[in-house]
């Protein structure tokens, strides 16, 4: 009787990490990087990432940032940027050719940048 219990529990525990990592991986996210310049429209620092809400020539993009304590350590914190604020961020695009999504590893403010994700920037 206890056996099957046990056996829910960890299948369901499994399901819960898998669902987790495929949120907060990078699966979904592009190899390469690429390079975006525009206007920041909103700022959310409510976990489970950081985001901001950008104007580019191309439209409305999502940039995430990383978990709330990772953004917190490079530095970008609440009032180091401002809705109006020229933004450029460095990051890995969505796979997803008409999603306008990326997760940021680095963000740019005026001339104060943060390294978001330090050991995953890509040089040139």
């Amino acid at each position: 009787m206890i056996f099957p219990k046990l056996l829910a529990a960890a299948a369901l525990f499994a399901a819960a990490a898998t669902t987790a990592t495929a949120h907060h991986g990078w699966s979904w996210a592009e190899a390469d990087q690429i390079e975006l310049t525009g206007t920041i429209r909103s700022i959310s620092f409510a976990p489970p990432h950081p985001t901001l809400e950008v104007e580019a020539e191309d439209g409305l993009w999502r940039v995430e940032l990383g978990n709330p304590n990772q953004t917190q350590r490079s530095g970008f914190v609440e009032g180091e940027a401002e809705v109006g604020d020229t933004i450029r961020a460095l990051g890995n695009r969505s796979m997803e050719p008409d999603e306008k999504r990326m997760k940021a590893v680095r963000i740019t403010v005026g001339d104060k940048t943060y390294d978001i994700y330090p050991d995953r920037i890509q040089s040139n």
